[in-house]
Protein backbone atom coordinates (compact mmCIF):
# COMPACT_ATOMS: atom_id res chain seq x y z
CA UNK A 1 0.00 0.00 0.00
CA UNK A 2 1.53 3.21 -1.10
CA UNK A 3 1.36 6.31 1.90
CA UNK A 4 -0.87 8.47 -0.19
CA UNK A 5 -3.90 5.31 0.22
CA UNK A 6 -2.51 4.15 3.20
CA UNK A 7 -4.11 8.53 4.18
CA UNK A 8 -6.88 8.04 2.90
CA UNK A 9 -7.69 4.80 4.86
CA UNK A 10 -6.22 6.62 7.82
CA UNK A 11 -9.00 9.54 7.13
CA UNK A 12 -11.92 7.38 7.20
CA UNK A 13 -11.12 5.25 9.98
CA UNK A 14 -11.10 8.94 12.23
CA UNK A 15 -14.31 9.43 10.96
CA UNK A 16 -15.81 6.15 12.28
CA UNK A 17 -13.67 7.30 15.24
CA UNK A 18 -15.43 10.01 15.45
CA UNK A 19 -18.42 8.66 15.58
CA UNK A 20 -17.70 6.14 18.05
CA UNK A 21 -18.81 7.62 21.22
CA UNK A 22 -16.88 4.83 23.26
CA UNK A 23 -13.50 5.13 21.82
CA UNK A 24 -13.44 9.38 20.58
CA UNK A 25 -12.87 9.57 24.43
CA UNK A 26 -10.38 7.12 24.93
CA UNK A 27 -7.89 8.19 21.54
CA UNK A 28 -8.45 12.26 22.83
CA UNK A 29 -7.05 11.07 26.21
CA UNK A 30 -4.48 9.05 24.84
CA UNK A 31 -3.29 11.84 22.67
CA UNK A 32 -3.81 14.84 24.40
CA UNK A 33 -5.41 16.58 21.93
CA UNK A 34 -8.84 17.98 21.86
CA UNK A 35 -11.89 18.05 18.85
CA UNK A 36 -10.70 21.18 17.64
CA UNK A 37 -7.52 19.73 17.13
CA UNK A 38 -9.10 16.85 15.05
CA UNK A 39 -10.57 19.34 12.63
CA UNK A 40 -7.25 21.36 12.23
CA UNK A 41 -5.09 18.35 12.06
CA UNK A 42 -7.62 15.68 10.37
CA UNK A 43 -4.81 15.83 6.66
CA UNK A 44 -1.50 15.52 8.67
CA UNK A 45 0.35 12.48 8.42
CA UNK A 46 1.38 12.70 12.34
CA UNK A 47 -2.29 12.34 13.06
CA UNK A 48 -3.67 9.88 10.88
CA UNK A 49 -0.40 7.75 12.04
CA UNK A 50 -1.44 8.46 15.07
CA UNK A 51 -4.93 7.03 14.29
CA UNK A 52 -4.07 3.70 12.79
CA UNK A 53 -1.32 3.55 15.75
CA UNK A 54 -4.70 3.45 18.22
CA UNK A 55 -7.11 1.39 16.25
CA UNK A 56 -4.07 -1.46 15.70
CA UNK A 57 -3.97 -1.52 19.48
CA UNK A 58 -7.52 -3.67 19.71
CA UNK A 59 -8.00 -6.44 17.51
CA UNK A 60 -11.72 -5.80 18.09
CA UNK A 61 -10.97 -2.19 17.10
CA UNK A 62 -9.71 -2.95 14.21
CA UNK A 63 -12.22 -5.36 13.15
CA UNK A 64 -15.35 -3.29 14.12
CA UNK A 65 -13.42 -0.52 12.31
CA UNK A 66 -13.54 -3.08 9.09
CA UNK A 67 -16.68 -4.44 9.38
CA UNK A 68 -17.88 -0.88 9.87
CA UNK A 69 -16.46 0.26 6.31
CA UNK A 70 -16.39 -2.81 4.21
CA UNK A 71 -12.73 -3.34 4.25
CA UNK A 72 -10.40 -6.03 4.81
CA UNK A 73 -9.30 -5.80 8.87
CA UNK A 74 -5.92 -6.26 7.25
CA UNK A 75 -5.86 -3.23 5.34
CA UNK A 76 -5.46 -1.00 8.59
CA UNK A 77 -2.39 -3.21 8.90
CA UNK A 78 -0.91 -1.99 5.72
CA UNK A 79 -2.18 1.42 5.89
CA UNK A 80 0.27 1.64 9.29
CA UNK A 81 3.01 0.07 7.72
CA UNK A 82 2.85 2.30 4.52
CA UNK A 83 2.93 5.54 7.28
CA UNK A 84 6.27 7.12 8.06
Amino acid sequence: MQQDSAETLALKLLVWLVGNEELLPVFLGSTGLGEDDLRNRAGEAELLTAVLDFVTMNDDWVNECAQSLAIDPHDVLRARQAMP
